[in-house]
């Protein structure tokens, strides 16, 4: 069993869309094994994104990602984070496929409803970010 972490972002709750990207999300077969409604600091969005540090991007995301709440979710399944970045769709919604939560969802590049891990470390990674091992209900 794999562990992908999904952010649901501040745009997709302002438009009120999370029941149906969580409904998606259980639909694909993942389990949730954590959930958390937040508002990122300033500090804790740069310490997430750090890796974008330096990026033209950057200023921007932290700024988007804490305009308003988002939703943090720890999921597993097998071959989880292959599978989650295929039902979330491309990073810019005009290029993602038809049906996937970006293609649904997403306004733009930046405002694109939805964070899934990139790679398997990277999933351990964020997940542990957002949630203590106490945390998690497997």
């Amino acid at each position: 069993m794999e562990r992908t972490l999904c952010i649901i972002k501040p745009d997709a709750l302002r438009k009120r869309v999370e029941g149906n990207i969580i409904q998606m999300i259980l639909n694909a077969g993942f389990q949730i094994i954590g959930l958390k409604l937040l508002k990122l600091t300033p500090e804790r969005a740069e310490s997430f994104y750090e890796i974008h540090k330096g990026k033209s991007f950057f200023n921007g995301l932290i700024k988007f990602m804490t305009s308003g709440p988002v939703i943090v979710i720890a999921l597993e399944k097998d071959n989880a984070v292959e599978e989650f970045r295929e039902l979330i769709g491309a990073t810019d919604p005009l290029k993602a496929k038809e049906g996937t939560i970006r293609k649904l969802f997403a306004s733009d590049v930046q405002e694109n409803a939805i964070h899934g891990s990139d790679s398997v470390m990277n999933g351990l990674r964020e997940v542990s970010f957002f949630f203590d091992e106490s945390e998690i209900i497997t």
